[in-house]
């Protein structure tokens, strides 16, 4: 070999050595960027072709992960279960306590994503909740630019894995606000129940009118005789306890002693509420200056003392009681009335008789009639006023009409629309008093008094029982509302009202005999 054949080998070999030193530091820097710096794994990358199997070969000791094709494909296969080994192995979602997603029906206006499912699929894919109690993961629609990890389930994964909810039994939630046909239950009985179990009406025998009472917006209230929560009886649990007294029984200029005895008398007896008449067949029992301009008196023709029911009220508050005045008759008088003539002149009265019972023939006053309207008005404003302390006052079935007057006219609204505007200015002169009834049930207070009294904005409504008749059938009523207004008559049902909770107050109303032998009777019946 020639000296220029021998250079120009050695700078052969020598020009190989640099490039293969070259193509050395490119593959050791690229396999420390790709394994060491981005931490991948090339044996998912590379196949085990013929270059690279000639480079092993070549080059045995360099770590060169690959792996051939068969292989990758089954690791990756392996890393991916089908979705019949998902289905096998997911836990019984019906025993996962999981809260429901959140309601479609507040993304109405939202493309829906895969973190939205339609409301089909969420009705399909609920769960129990009667069950829930773990959160959900965190919603995937918030994690659009985040790698899944196992923590993190794509929607696709969710929406196959939930349980089918057609065989989860979860009753539906009533709806609130649209319940118009909803079913009526014992204390809602329907009218076509109550028509058949009612008596007729015209031939019932019902007793006199009740006042109703239950102070709760009132500063002062009925206490149960001081004594302990843990020791009151049944009788003593009764937020109203109410004794009524005629306003006849003030009469006879009745002193301050006397009438203060007696409160003291019905607080021994059990009561912690006085129910008495102030007003009665068209006239007060109090001096008023509205009765003197319409009648030219300033009360009824009876003999009373002008305090008397100043020291009621206050012997009554003294002793933790309250004092509900009673206004008799409401609406209605008979010819005895002071005004009855002045009624007839200035045609007040509604055409025909009132025979709601059958011994006593009313007429009642017109109060569609402006001028009538503004005269209880007036009254009902000028008392309470009068008597800022009083804790309430109380109207009873005479505020209505008889469904049985000539001309069968329809007068329902036109008493609502009186009795609201009533008890509206009452509150604005004094706020502090409860406009209660003692009334029908509203059944039949509306169908045979034209009284929807439902509508009448009152504080509180004691229902009249004063008939065994039907008795069972009224209590689902007594139980709806404040309580119930019984007679004398009927202290022998005493206890078994007084043992249900469900009954709130308990008016006792004496019509055969004086009011401190039905208190007494009270007592001695508990």
């Amino acid at each position: 070999m020639s000296k220029k054949d021998s250079d120009s080998s050695r700078l052969f070999d020598a020009g190989c050595l640099v490039e293969l030193l070259i193509f050395t530091m490119l593959l050791g820097g690229s396999y420390w960027w790709f394994i060491e710096r981005k931490n991948i794994d090339l044996s998912q990358v590379i196949s085990n072709t013929s270059v690279v199997s000639w480079f092993h070969d070549k080059f045995p000791n360099l770590p060169i992960p690959f792996l051939n094709s068969q292989e990758k494909s089954t690791e990756l296969t392996s890393k991916k279960p089908s979705p019949a080994e998902i289905t096998k192995n997911q836990p019984d979602s019906s025993k996962i306590k999981t809260p429901l997603p959140t309601p479609y029906s507040e993304k109405k206006d939202e493309k829906l994503t895969p973190s939205q499912p339609s409301p089909a699929e969420v009705t399909k894919n609920q769960t129990d909740s009667s069950t829930i109690e773990t959160p959900l993961p965190t919603p995937y629609s918030e994690k659009k630019d985040e790698k899944l990890t196992p923590s993190q389930p794509s929607p696709a994964e969710l929406t196959k894995n939930q349980t089918d909810s057609s065989t989860i039994e979860t009753p539906l939630p009533t709806p609130y606000s649209e319940k118009k046909d909803e079913e009526l239950t014992p204390s809602q009985p329907s009218p076509a129940e109550l028509t058949k179990n009612q008596t007729d009406s015209s031939k019932t025998k019902t007793p006199l009118p009740i006042p109703s009472q239950k102070p709760t917006i009132n500063s002062t209230k009925p206490q149960n005789n001081f004594l302990d929560a843990k020791t009151l009886t049944p009788w003593e649990k009764k937020q109203i306890r109410g004794i009524y007294l005629s306003r006849y029984y003030i009469t006879n200029n009745a002193n301050e002693k006397t009438i203060r005895e007696r409160v003291r008398y019905y607080k021994k007896q059990g009561f912690n509420t006085i129910i008495h008449g102030v007003w009665g067949n068209g006239c007060t029992m109090y001096k008023s200056e509205v009765m003197e301009q319409i009648l030219g008196a300033k009360s009824c023709p009876n003999k009373f003392n002008e305090q008397w029911l100043v020291w009621l009220i206050d012997e009554a508050h003294k002793q933790g009681m309250e004092v509900h005045a009673y206004f008799e008759k409401g609406i209605k008088i008979d010819e005895n009335s002071p005004i009855f003539d002045l009624a007839i002149r200035r045609k007040w009265i509604v055409p025909g008789v009132d025979k709601t019972y059958d011994k006593i023939e009313h007429y009642v006053l017109d109060v569609e009639m402006e001028e009538v309207a503004n005269f209880f008005t007036n009254i009902l404003v000028e008392f309470v006023k009068k008597y800022p302390n009083i804790d309430a006052v109380q109207w009873d079935d005479y505020l209505g009409y008889h469904a049985e007057l000539p001309g069968k006219v329809d007068r329902t609204v036109n008493l609502t629309n009186f009795t609201q505007r009533m008890i509206k200015e009452m509150k604005k002169a004094n706020n502090s008093v409860s406009f209660d009834i003692c009334h029908h049930n509203p059944y039949w207070a509306k169908k045979y008094f034209a009284a929807d009294w439902e509508k009448w904005s009152v504080d509180r409504v004691f229902i009249q029982v004063y008939n065994d008749e039907n008795f069972q059938e009224e209590l689902n009523y007594v139980k709806k509302y404040d309580g119930i207004a019984i007679s004398d008559k009927q202290l022998h049902r005493l206890q078994e009202l007084v043992n249900d909770s469900n009954i709130n107050s308990v008016l006792v109303f004496p019509v055969l005999e004086k009011p401190e032998s039905a208190a007494s009777r009270v007592k001695s019946a508990l």
